[in-house]
């Protein structure tokens, strides 16, 4: 079986990782943030880092920078919630050999570890055309990365599940926060950008490719 270490800040989610991939895949470790990730990676070198893109403490990306270099033979797989272009780009850039949606079954997510393991990479369908397209020069990565500077990491994944039509309720739920946490993040979204409306982030964000 792959060794893998699981890397995300929610609980419940690394849970139903854990479950789905178990007896096929042995989980050494879980880690919640970039500090405890990178402790978990330099201690058990896994084969393979499940991924997630937002962290506390700055991010998956801050993970491989510390991490891959003093474990060179580990190799690392983006689960995220986000199928942001800027996310999977940056992410790319900063040394993952793949990118999956939190979308993916479990057996999806074995066959995806078993080949990021062996060399691979590996992406959602829809994901590999934004890596195309940013290298292809099509995707302005500088400025999309200019605009979303403005908002915290919560606040981008607030406000790529509201533009793309989540109720309130349906973006606390994917994200484990509450309802009134949901309307404080949409308020501040709103402001920072200077924006009047669900409608206009919409079209924000379709502009960016965000969606």
């Amino acid at each position: 079986m792959r060794r893998v270490v699981i890397v995300d800040d929610h609980a419940m989610f690394r849970a139903g990782v854990r479950a789905e991939i178990a007896g096929r895949v042995e989980v050494l470790a879980e880690a919640e943030d970039v500090d405890t990730a990178v402790a978990a990676v330099l201690q058990h070198r896994p084969e393979v880092v499940l991924l997630d893109v937002h962290l506390p403490g700055g991010g998956g990306a801050e993970v491989m920078r510390r991490a891959a270099p003093r474990c060179p033979e580990t190799r690392f797989l983006a689960l995220s919630v986000s199928d942001a272009a800027e996310d999977v780009i940056g992410t790319i850039r900063g040394g993952a050999r793949g990118y999956v949606t939190k979308t993916i079954t479990g057996p999806e997510l074995v066959d995806a570890i078993e080949r990021v393991a062996t060399g691979d990479a590996v992406f959602s369908p829809r994901l590999a055309g934004f890596v195309l397209d940013a290298f292809a020069g099509t995707i302005e990565v500088a400025q999309v990365d200019e605009d979303l500077d403005r908002l915290t990491e919560r606040e981008r994944e607030v406000m790529r599940l509201i533009a793309r039509g989540y109720a309130y309720k349906e973006v606390a739920s994917e994200l484990f926060i509450s309802v009134k946490t949901v309307e404080t993040h949409v308020s501040s979204v709103l402001r920072k950008l200077q924006l009047s409306s669900r409608h206009e982030l919409t079209r924000w964000a379709t502009d960016r490719r965000l969606l």
